[in-house]
């Protein structure tokens, strides 16, 4: 199989010369750091450009309109919160309980030149941030998620979550406590998976 390297990357999102040399610099961090912090699976980093970040920046046509203002929950090393970032989200709020892994966001961004916020806190102790949007990827099932989104987003926003083969049945066992709306969308990095896009979020 041929490699899916930053110029693949670039034809796949069509993303501009200088946004791909600003992930370039974070793919350089990310790998420089891998040694030293677990930040992704070892496995997934000779193909980090699809595994992570065109996972990644698949979400960006799926925002919502006009949407400012992104929180990441359990950014880990960023993805997806940081890349959306630096494909021109305004404002984006990194939460990570990890203060290694924060360590990590805060150089990424540097380097990245990407205006971010890194909370070095567990999701529960964030004040609610007002969000257009909220992502989180591989960090729960959809209930918790949601549980954690809801201060975010309430019922005004969306939240964009990345998801396996099991999405029905996590949408099934939801439905006991949440309404919302869904969209789902076929992931471009993994056959079985899918992009869940909640909105109208509220308790039942």
């Amino acid at each position: 199989m041929s490699l899916f390297d930053a110029a693949a990357f670039q034809a796949a999102t069509g993303v501009s010369r200088e946004t791909l040399d600003r992930l370039a610099a974070y793919e350089a961090t990310l790998r420089k750091w891998q040694p030293k912090i677990n930040l992704v699976g070892p496995s997934t980093l000779p193909d980090a450009w699809r595994r992570h970040f065109l996972d990644s920046a698949q979400l960006y046509p799926l925002l919502p309109d006009g949407a400012r203002v992104l929180v990441d929950l359990g950014s880990g090393a960023g993805f997806p919160g940081l890349v959306l970032a630096i494909m021109g989200v305004p404002e984006v709020h990194l939460v990570e309980s990890d203060s290694r892994k924060c360590a990590f966001l805060r150089e990424a961004a540097r380097v990245a030149g990407a205006s971010v916020t890194v909370h070095n806190k567990r999701i529960e102790a964030v004040p609610p941030i007002a969000a257009d949007v909220v992502t989180a990827r591989a960090l729960a099932p959809l209930n918790d998620l949601l549980n954690w989104a809801h201060p975010f987003v309430q019922d005004r926003g969306a939240a964009l979550f990345p998801k396996g083969q099991n999405v029905a049945d996590e949408l099934t066992d939801t439905t006991k406590y949440w309404k919302m709306r869904t969209e789902r969308f076929d992931s471009r990095t993994d056959p079985t998976g899918t992009i869940l896009r909640v909105s109208g979020i509220a308790r039942v």
